[in-house]
């Protein structure tokens, strides 16, 4: 039987602890993956124990409390603090989730935080997205059109627009993409769930006329077809998406024209 290890050096190690202030009460410990390119170490796991009655409901509160109060060198992203822009998407208690969504009292003992798993690293909890978002201009994400742009704006029915729902609420945090072990073999070729899902959001607008065209870039043993319905994708999706409906829709258009 073959055994596989891991690098000497990406061993995550025990790392520092920092208490919490005298006094506190309501204490949590987080227990966070670091690492810095810069240095030569392994990644190591830190612990900072969090005065909850000090501290926000939500786990990107106690990050940015930790960083502001605590360790100024944690490193992670962040913006809209409100599930819309996707950029605290990180591993928590082992599921990849949004960190200003996701309330501290949902987990159960210590809180622990990775990066969003098989992507590189550019530093502790910050992913390294250049592929994901490279795939993402692959599937040419804008209205094409061969009619004549109206006077004003391009109508659909309230049908047509209710196919889109489901779609265009997707924020492109990629929790869908790297929890899916199909992306985690074949992430150079497989485009994942997130990009699909996007690729489905325009062959299911009834204003785009380049259907024929975005099938047939999809069209590959890899690009769409290493997708094996394992579900891992609409379980994670902090927006409560269906990215595995997507991509059936679009291997049925497939079946459809042939």
């Amino acid at each position: 039987m073959a055994e596989l290890t891991l690098p000497r050096n990406s061993r995550v190690r025990p790392g520092k602890t920092y208490a919490a202030p005298a006094g506190a009460k309501r204490v949590r410990p987080f227990k966070i993956y670091r690492w810095d390119p810069d240095g030569d170490g392994n990644p190591r796991l830190d612990t900072y124990e969090v005065d909850l009655d000090a501290c926000g409901p939500m786990v990107l509160d106690a990050l940015i409390k930790i960083k502001n109060e605590t360790d100024a060198t944690l490193t992670f992203r962040r913006s809209c603090r409100e599930g819309v822009c996707g950029s605290c998407a990180m591993n928590i208690d082992g599921t990849n989730t949004l960190a200003c969504t996701k309330y501290i009292d949902e987990v159960k003992g210590d809180v622990k935080i990775y990066p969003l798993p098989h992507m590189p690293v550019v530093k502790d909890l910050v992913p390294d997205l250049t592929r994901a978002y490279a795939q993402y201009a692959l599937i040419e994400p804008w209205l094409k059109t061969e009619t004549p742009a109206p006077g004003r704006e391009r109508p659909q029915s309230p049908e047509e627009r209710a196919r889109l729902d489901g779609l265009w609420e997707c924020i492109l945090c990629f929790c869908c993409t790297t929890a899916c072990p199909s992306y985690w073999w074949s992430g150079e070729r497989y485009l994942g769930p997130a990009i699909l899902l996007q690729a489905y959001r325009w062959l299911a607008d009834s204003r785009d006329e380049h259907a024929g065209e975005r099938l047939d870039a999809l069209e590959d043993p890899f690009r769409l077809y290493r997708c094996h319905t394992i579900m891992n994708c609409t379980k994670t999706c902090p927006k409560g998406l269906n990215p595995a409906r997507a991509i059936a829709e679009i291997k049925k258009l497939m079946v459809a024209r042939r």
